[in-house]
């Protein structure tokens, strides 16, 4: 572990960004952060491809033990990264071989494999096609409702009210930005009591509080349907034309 973190995040307020900011934040770690202008395309640029590749966010650079920086990308990884060189307390993550340890990945991956492309798509075809396509809709919103129900029923067998064990984890932290937009995806959070009571808890930390309004605060959720509508029409036009650039850039 270097002796003094010199950690600098590039995200945006979005689901998989605020993973980051909420680990940073219940670690306690001093960072700096970049909000990344995705309707600009800030995430295709040249120098943020030097950090990821792939051009998403989140992203992050560090000193590593060898005294240079190492880059970082895809959530999952910085997290593990930032519990594995920085949680020697094991505040939100459990020692290395132990049950608990294992059982967190389990969650973290159901996440990243799972509840984030799932829902994804699903506001994707909810709210970001530039038709109505009923298949795409149902197929992913179906589907993120199966995971949702996963997860309800392994909470209402949780004494602690988290994903494993006694305490909240970075699978915890992994999942709450989701949770947390469920309506976005066209999913009622009512039809999974266990799940909302533990959305609920997750969203009184202190560190969740603020790391969710990293890197601007987080926007007032829509009241209506309505509401969402307007919003995904505002949103729909640099969604579609990213995907216009990205193809045009992959073309054989």
């Amino acid at each position: 572990m270097a002796s003094t973190p010199d950690i600098h995040l590039y995200t945006s307020q979005t689901p998989n960004g605020v993973k980051i900011s909420i680990t940073l934040e219940e670690l306690g770690l001093p960072y700096n952060f970049t909000n990344i202008a995705l309707a600009k395309m800030e995430q295709k640029t040249d120098s943020f491809l030097a950090i990821n590749p792939n051009g998403r966010i989140p992203a992050l650079t560090d000193k590593f033990t060898d005294g240079k920086t190492i880059n970082l990308f895809e959530s999952g990884s910085i997290q593990q990264y930032l519990v594995d060189e920085y949680d020697k307390e094991h505040k939100i993550s459990y020692p290395k071989g132990t049950r608990e340890y294992y059982e967190t990945n389990n969650w973290l991956f159901f996440l990243n494999a799972g509840v984030g492309p799932m829902q994804g798509q699903s506001n994707h075809f909810t709210r970001y096609a530039p038709e109505t396509i009923e298949y795409g809709i149902n197929r992913y919103q179906n589907e993120t409702r199966r995971l949702y129900g996963v997860l309800d029923k392994h909470l209402q067998n949780s004494s602690s009210g988290y994903l494993v064990g006694d305490r909240c984890t970075i699978a915890d932290i992994a999942h709450i930005g989701w949770i947390t937009a469920a309506a976005w995806a066209g999913i009622e959070i009512e039809d999974f009591p266990a799940l909302k009571a533990w959305r609920d808890k997750m969203q009184a930390r202190p560190a969740v509080k603020k790391g969710s309004d990293i890197p601007v605060p987080r926007a007032k959720p829509a009241a209506t349907e309505e509401e969402r509508k307007k919003q995904a029409e505002e949103t729909r036009a640099w969604v579609q034309q990213g995907m216009k650039e990205d193809a045009s850039k992959n073309k054989i």
